[in-house]
């Protein structure tokens, strides 16, 4: 979760963020990344929520550095201070090189993408290290809510596809996610555009328990089906593009 979305008060997290999880998670077992300890890089970790998980699900050893350059110095010795020792926190460039690198829902902040993305490969990166990106997709569905998280663009997919390849990675699987959820997107981006409405601006969960642990199935489910189809070859559309990828 971005910082500008976190509340202030204690929360549920959206079903939404949950399965994102769970995809994401589901991803990197298939790609055999829990099979040894990682040093990670999670660029633009926000509240370091997502790190947080992954590293209880990842082998003792493993180490994850959440960099994101929003933080204050506030942020980084408060998550610092009710986090595992395994975390670092830092606001400024990393340094050394890791195996895996996470990108999500990062390079639509990053004005110059394509410098920004190379310069990881070529810096931080171990030979034959893993990299999982996602971006929003879909330049006809940017709205105000992309306009106030400080998204530059979103991303058609071979556009996104290109940009990872140009940055000197080789895309393993590839696909779209969330794909029952562009229709909705569409028709709010409308509405928007139409009658200026307020966009909510959080990823908190205001509904009850079973409709949130019933919609977190339904997207679980479908980020299943997007693992399938991605192992089949196909690149079916979704709210959001990703791809799994390795530096040679």
């Amino acid at each position: 979760m971005d910082l500008s979305e976190r509340p202030a008060h204690p929360f549920h997290r959206h079903p939404w963020e949950l399965a994102r999880f769970r995809f994401f998670r589901a991803l990197l077992r298939d790609a055999g990344a829990d099979r040894r300890p990682q040093a990670i890089l999670d660029v633009g970790a926000g509240d370091a929520w997502f790190a947080g998980r992954l590293l209880g699900d990842m082998p003792a050893g493993t180490r994850i550095t959440c960099w994101d350059a929003s933080y204050t110095v506030d942020d980084v010795a408060r998550l610092t201070a009710g986090g595992s020792g395994a975390i670092q926190f830092s606001a400024e460039p990393p340094t050394g090189r890791f195996s895996l690198l996470l990108l999500l829902d990062v390079l639509e902040h990053v004005e110059r993408d394509h410098e920004f993305l190379s310069a990881l490969v070529d810096q931080r990166l171990e030979p034959g290290a893993l990299v999982v990106i996602s971006v929003p997709a879909w330049t006809a569905l940017y709205n105000d809510h992309d306009a106030w998280l400080c998204h530059h663009r979103r991303y058609a997919p071979a556009g996104a596809a290109r940009l990872v390849a140009d940055a000197g990675l080789a895309i393993v699987r590839r696909g779209g996610l969330f794909h029952s959820l562009i229709l909705p997107r569409y028709l709010g981006t409308l509405l928007r555009r139409r009658e200026r409405t307020a966009a909510a601006h959080s990823l908190e969960w205001r509904s009850g328990a079973a409709t949130a642990r019933l919609l977190e199935e339904a997207l679980a489910l479908e980020g299943r089906l997007s693992l399938l189809l991605s192992r089949a070859g196909l690149d079916v559309p979704g709210l959001s593009w990703w791809a799994l990828c390795r530096k040679p």
